[in-house]
């Protein structure tokens, strides 16, 4: 039974799966459906978890707007996400998995 799902999986998998990680500055294009119209939102922000594996991985971006903390939870190998880049890499490499600590902070601490 295992292998018929993973089969299944395999077929709805990404073929290149972008290489990031935790605390880069990436930028996701993320595809909305507004009534009959398509288009693609970018959301720039910091990695702070990746979470899953095979076809139900996910990755949390977090960044401020307007002093607000604003994450978005992706699954990576969905097709509404058309891509992902990464802006830049962190300022100093960290040190946990997941970076649930920066939401305590504020101003340039909240970042790497």
């Amino acid at each position: 039974m295992d292998k018929i799902i993973q089969e299944v999986q395999k077929q709805h998998m990404k073929e290149e799966v972008p290489s990031f990680s935790v605390g880069d500055i990436v930028r996701v294009e993320y595809l909305i459906k507004e009534g009959k119209n398509e288009r693609v939102q970018p959301f720039i922000g910091q990695v702070i978890q990746f979470k899953g594996h095979g076809i139900g991985k996910t990755f949390a971006v977090r960044r401020m707007v307007q002093g607000e903390g604003v994450e978005r939870t992706f699954p990576l190998h969905s097709p509404r996400v058309v891509n992902v880049t990464v802006e830049r890499g962190p300022n100093r490499q960290p040190r946990r998995a997941k970076l649930f600590y920066l939401r305590d902070r504020a101003g340039r601490s909240a970042q790497l």
